[in-house]
């Protein structure tokens, strides 16, 4: 089975540089212009999940709250700490988790859209 995680959205290329540049994520895949939509799918090559974003002319609607999050676990301390450069470079806020637990485990970022990304090795 395939994962594939979708989410519209009015920052398409907000998202791809902030996915790419800052979590380290490849573009797998484009389309444009498929009913309406164009769309970016990232992840990591030979993986069994991306993520997708896709843009048209109805604005997305989101409503995020503290605990909707993406988990990204880096495979050891040299890419946690590569990661978390690139974040401080990047100038992007880490943000207090709600749930205890990333505060201690981890780091929380927010994306262009305003979800928040957990950076961790546990």
């Amino acid at each position: 089975m395939t994962l594939r995680i979708a989410r519209h959205t009015d920052n398409i290329e907000k998202l791809v540089k902030f996915y790419v540049e800052i979590i380290g994520l490849s573009v797998l895949g484009k389309f444009e212009k498929h009913a309406d939509y164009n769309g970016v799918f990232l992840g990591i090559p030979e993986m069994d999940w991306h993520i997708e974003f896709t843009e048209s002319n109805e604005s997305a609607s989101h409503y995020p709250d503290r605990d909707d999050l993406l988990v990204f676990y880096a495979k050891n301390d040299m890419e946690f700490n590569q990661i978390k450069q690139r974040i401080e470079e990047g100038q992007i806020p880490i943000v207090k988790s709600k749930n205890p637990y990333w505060n201690q485990n981890g780091i929380e970022i927010t994306d262009p859209d305003g979800f928040g990304i957990i950076i961790t090795e546990k």
